[in-house]
């Protein structure tokens, strides 16, 4: 895999200049947001000088026009940073992906509601599900697909929406290329979080999955793992892949759940903020926010590559 030494290389040759030019956008953006501030403010005055029905009649027009223009223009900075980024970014990552066809992105469609409930990694009535920046590919003998989701349900005791998940959302599947039956389940989840899975726990155990101990006490210490009599959890969680997860979630914070289902696997990363999301009123060049949404995504196919290998 690529080295952050070279991630930098390629933001200041690359995406470096790309962030420049949306800033500059930006800035023509907050004039914009402040003249027709100032605009409505003249207008708003001038109603309150003039006070007759005919003129406000005829001043909301430039409102009404100040508004939809600000807003579209707003809409239109915010659709269109993301994509240009993130299809730099899979440009860069596409060079160590074994990958037969090219990394697909789309910005407005995310993976099915269905396929999420199917992990088994959280059960829950989901009634709000949305999800953008879907991502797909293959990787060896798996395709995939991933996308950043927010799903929540309505709380069993308060009339409110409750979180389910929020974050990145991989789904892979080994494809007919493989000539390998896979007929196993695996459940891996944060140890700590526990007690707020107990329905996807209850769930699967009740389904004949158990608890399985692994030899690696480092990652035992931040996962709990179950698994069925004919999951082969040794081929699907590897030594190196064990230590990948347990330095991501030591070094990031970030809660990461995996599943495997006959054929399929599934693995989430859960993420309290919307990476790579434009902000107005500060600047948006950063090497950081860069940096954080790269591994992210390296982290879903270094996995897929492990158990691509050793499948």
């Amino acid at each position: 895999m690529k080295t952050t030494q070279d991630l930098r290389l390629y933001y200041n040759h690359t995406i470096h200049p790309e962030l420049l030019r949306l800033e500059n956008k930006r800035h023509r953006l907050i004039i914009f947001v402040v003249f027709s501030f100032l605009l409505l403010l003249l207008i708003f005055i001038a109603q309150l000088y003039f006070k007759t029905l005919l003129v406000t009649l005829v001043l909301l027009i430039p409102m009404a026009l100040c508004v939809t223009l600000a807003y579209n223009e707003l809409e239109t900075f915010r659709s269109n940073f993301k994509p240009k980024i993130v299809t730099l970014l899979l440009e860069f990552i596409s060079g160590d992906v074994s990958h037969h066809n090219p990394m697909k992105y789309v910005s407005n469609a995310a993976v099915d509601n269905e396929i999420f409930n199917q992990s088994r990694l959280f059960v829950a009535s989901s009634i709000d599900y949305t999800g953008e920046d879907y991502i797909s590919g293959d990787m060896g003998e798996l395709s995939f697909e991933l996308a950043e989701l927010a799903v929540k349900e309505l709380s069993p005791v308060r009339n409110r929406l409750d979180d389910v998940f929020a974050g990145v959302f991989m789904h892979a599947r080994f494809t007919e290329r493989s000539v390998q039956e896979k007929s196993g389940e695996i459940l891996v989840l944060p140890r700590h979080l526990r007690q707020y899975l107990s329905r996807t726990i209850k769930t699967f155990t009740l389904n004949g999955g158990k608890i399985t101990e692994l030899n690696n006490k480092e990652f035992g210490d931040y996962f709990v793992v179950y698994a069925n009599d004919t999951a082969n959890v040794k081929g699907f969680l590897s030594d190196n892949m064990q230590a990948a997860l347990k330095m991501y979630r030591a070094k990031e914070g970030k809660e990461v759940y995996m599943s495997v289902v006959g054929e399929d696997i599934f693995i989430a990363v859960a993420q309290d903020r919307d990476l790579l999301e434009p902000v107005l009123w500060r600047s948006n060049v950063s090497f950081d926010l860069i940096s954080m949404y790269y591994q992210d995504l390296t982290l879903l196919l270094s996995i897929l590559n492990d158990i691509d290998a050793n499948n």
